[in-house]
């Protein structure tokens, strides 16, 4: 057996542009290795790393062969798997070789493997038949030849049969030559004439003899039978035949007529036909008479393309002839491509570059010639393309952008046909997920969002929830909502609002007031899971809705805390005379702020009515003498909200044409409320304490307005200037009829020009003097019907005063 030295090792490494390595190793050992024997260091020939080989997951890929040869990834070697027989394998065929292929994924990388497997000499010829008869008359002339049968060694080239010998060899000598096809076959050629009646019978020995180291042979008996004489041969027609036959014809089929004649007449004259081939007689038959060669067996073009048969022709005399057919065998088109996925990844990238390879595809067609051509494709609408890489190698690639939004898997169909008539086709339907990739950002459904809540809400109240989607997929796809922050009113908006990560439900976190803030607005952010994240915002908006939460405010007429307010309306007043306008306002907004104006009590014969819509108080008849001087109306405004809301105001009207009357009935007004005794003690001990401060005020007064008079004259004289006289208030004695104390008065009027009414207020004096207001005097104002008379009370609007105290202090 050969050693393993003798190997060689021959390697081409071609770069495609595809991103895929393809390369070419040979080897040579010979056959009949034991299990486990070296082969080669594939690892070192490949200039591939031991570790690219482990995280390649490198692997034998053979198709539907047998595996030969193993793979130890952790030493980088081949080595003997099967033990391995060239005859079996090859047969007669040179050279004899293994093809494979060695795989690695991430990225993708193939090499072709070749081991030549070389001959040993490990089968001696043998012959079919261990012996072998011939009838030889015994006037057979010299030179008379007789095909022998040939010895088949499965060993090719110097192991193979290389010669024969013939032993004893007195009669007979061996002639061997050589077919066009190359193929020796040995004839036995008589060289001495034989007598029958010294020898009837011959035996003789024929050896083959192979060139191996040690020597085999193989051996056949001959035996002869010398008949009587029998002086013509048979003779072929034609030394050659040549016939055609398709594979996979019909069992029977006429392949052609061998033909032989005999100059003899007679029996000696008859010629028999017979098939001397071997390795044909399974397949091949001859009619022994007509000598018409027929197809009995099944042939394949793929397993052999031609036979040669060696046919007999034979008299009875024991002459024979020797004729050959060759018979060519035709393709036809019996065989699809056949498919096989050397690699497949199951995923990719949808942000693969163009040009990425996902399968390597070996397609074999056994057919040859145009029936033995295959092109492959795929359907045109696939980002994908098939590439040839080398002789019966294809490449799946990419050759356009992936999205796995837009399609999320392939299932591609490749489909193999060959050029034949008609053509065969085959198909292999190859699946591909796209993985993702984080290259969408979250979309909201709405540019913005608009949402509304009743103020007076509950803290914590659910508002509106805001939805985004992502295209991507799985973390890619999974959305966080927050708040971005801003300020509301100077304040941070994740004080008034807080938004679910998860679920994007928007809480109001306050109670919100309408008559503070009426809308507010924040931006919202969605941001996806992916690495690294991608995000988009959007605008919320929030209104606050009004609830009828506050009753309307009056505005006028204003009350302070301890006076009363008279509208005075002269008792000649026409229908429809302008008394006063109640002014309310509400804070709340909408319908909620629509206020409407009612007096809450009607009499049967009511002298105002006031305006539903603008407040205003008119007279709806003319005044009379039966109606009161005083008139107190009780006006409510209501607004429109539901519940509604309420304010009421008092206003007191005086029917008079004076101020002096106005004033008098308002004195006896103020004195027929409840009279409080120890009031008027105090009122009464007061006038006095104030009255004589006052004289004494007075007397001080006089005395530094003299002093200073003096001064003022003696700077006079001295400077020439007139003098400056200070201000003083005056003391003003009381110019009535009854009148005996000073009254200090202090009006404030305001009068218009378009009204017969005026205002007048009676304010405390400056003075701080209090002087009780004696009801009997008589005071006489003029204008007083023109003037508005607010009389200080000190139990809310005079209702627990017996006296009224009137300051009064003329304006200097």
């Amino acid at each position: 057996m050969e050693k393993i030295g003798i190997w060689q090792v021959v390697l081409f490494i071609c770069v495609f542009n595809l991103g895929l390595v393809y390369g070419q190793v040979s080897y040579s050992i010979p056959e009949e290795m034991p299990k486990g024997s070296f082969v080669g260091n594939i690892a070192q020939d490949l200039g591939l790393d031991l570790k690219r080989l482990s995280i390649g997951r490198a692997r034998i890929y053979t198709g539907e062969d047998t595996e030969y040869i193993a793979l130890n990834k952790d030493r980088g070697v081949l080595s003997i798997k099967e033990r391995i027989d060239r005859e079996t394998l090859c047969g007669q065929t040179t050279p004899c070789a293994l093809h494979f292929q060695i795989m690695l994924e991430d990225p993708m990388e193939f090499y072709t493997i070749m081991v030549e497997i070389t001959d040993i000499n490990d089968n001696p010829p043998v012959f079919r038949q261990n012996e072998i008869k011939f009838e030889i008359n015994e006037f057979a002339q010299t030179g008379a030849r007789f095909v022998l049968e040939r010895a088949k060694d499965h060993d090719v080239g110097i192991n193979g049969l290389q010669s024969y010998s013939l032993n004893p060899n007195d009669n007979f000598v061996l002639k061997l030559h050589s077919d066009p096809e190359g193929t020796k076959n040995i004839e036995m050629v008589l060289q001495k004439s034989l007598d029958r009646e010294l020898n009837e019978h011959l035996s003789l020995i024929l050896t083959a003899l192979d060139g191996g180291d040690p020597q085999m042979s193989g051996t056949m008996q001959i035996q002869i039978t010398v008949l009587d004489a029998n002086d013509n041969a048979p003779v072929c027609s034609q030394s050659v035949y040549k016939a055609a036959v398709a594979e996979n014809s019909p069992l029977g089929t006429i392949l052609t007529t061998v033909s032989a004649s005999d100059a003899d007449q007679g029996s000696h004259g008859v010629v028999s036909y017979s098939v001397s081939s071997e390795d044909a007689n399974s397949l091949f038959d001859i009619d022994s008479r007509e000598g018409v060669v027929r197809l009995i067996g099944s042939i394949d073009y793929e397993k052999q393309k031609y036979y040669q048969l060696n046919i007999q022709a034979r008299d009875h005399g024991g002459h024979s002839d020797v004729c050959k057919v060759m018979i060519n065998v035709n393709d036809i088109n019996d065989n699809k491509p056949g498919i096989s996925i050397m690699s497949k990844s199951k995923a990719i990238s949808e942000d693969s570059k163009t040009g990425t390879a996902v399968a390597i595809l070996n397609v074999q067609d056994a057919d040859s010639g145009e029936n033995g051509k295959v092109h492959c494709s795929i359907d045109d609408n696939l980002p994908f393309t098939l590439k040839s890489t080398s002789n019966h190698f294809f490449s799946l690639v990419t050759d356009n952008d992936l999205d796995r939004e837009r399609q999320k898997d392939y299932n591609i169909t490749v489909t193999c046909t060959d050029e034949g008539v008609p053509s065969l086709s085959n198909t292999v339907t190859l699946s591909l997920q796209i993985s993702d990739v984080n290259d969408n950002a979250p979309v909201f459904e709405k540019s913005s969002y608009e949402a509304s809540i009743l103020e007076n809400n509950s803290p914590g109240l659910s508002i509106f929830a805001i939805r985004a989607q992502d295209a991507d997929w799985n973390q890619n796809a999974r959305i966080s909502y927050m708040l971005e922050e801003s300020t509301i009113n100077g304040a941070s908006v994740s004080g008034y609002v807080s938004v679910n990560a998860d679920s994007g439900v928007i809480n109001a976190l306050r109670s919100f007031d309408y008559e503070q803030i009426k809308d507010f607005q924040f931006h919202v952010r969605a941001q996806d899971g992916g690495s690294p994240p991608r995000n988009s915002n959007v605008s919320v908006r929030i209104s606050i809705q009004d609830q009828n939460d506050n009753a309307p405010q009056v505005l006028y007429p204003v009350h302070t805390g301890s006076s009363l307010v008279a509208e005075i309306v002269p008792r000649s007043a026409d229908v429809g005379y302008l008394v006063t306008k109640v002014v309310a306002v509400d804070v709340d907004s909408g319908q909620n702020a629509w206020l409407s104006y009612k007096l809450q009590k009607n009499m049967e014969r009511a002298l105002f009515e006031v305006g539903a819509q603008n407040g205003e108080i008119r007279t709806i008849r003319q005044i009379t003498d039966k109606d009161a001087v005083k008139q107190k109306l009780t006006v409510v405004v209501e607004d429109n909200g539901q519940p509604s809301r309420s304010a009421t105001v008092n206003v007191n009207v005086a029917l008079a044409d004076s101020f002096p009357e106005v004033l008098s009935e308002f004195s006896d007004f103020t004195h027929d409320k409840e009279y409080n005794d120890n009031l008027t003690f105090y009122l009464v001990l007061a006038l006095a304490v104030v009255s004589c401060l006052f004289i004494v005020s007075i007397i001080a007064i006089f005395s530094v307005k003299c002093y200073r008079w003096r001064r003022e004259r003696m700077f006079y004289k001295s400077n020439g200037h007139l003098p400056v006289i200070p201000y003083y208030p005056p003391l003003y004695a009381d110019a009535g009829n009854t009148g005996t104390l000073q009254h200090v008065y202090n009006y404030e009027v305001c009068r218009t020009t378009d009204s017969p009414k005026s205002d007048l207020k009676h304010m405390r004096p400056c003075s701080q003097s209090i002087i009780s207001l004696n009801t009997n005097g008589t005071l006489t104002l003029q204008h007083a019907h023109r003037e508005k008379l607010i009389i200080e009370d000190t139990d809310d609007q005079v209702s627990s005063s017996s006296d009224i105290s009137v300051y009064h202090t003329f304006l200097m």
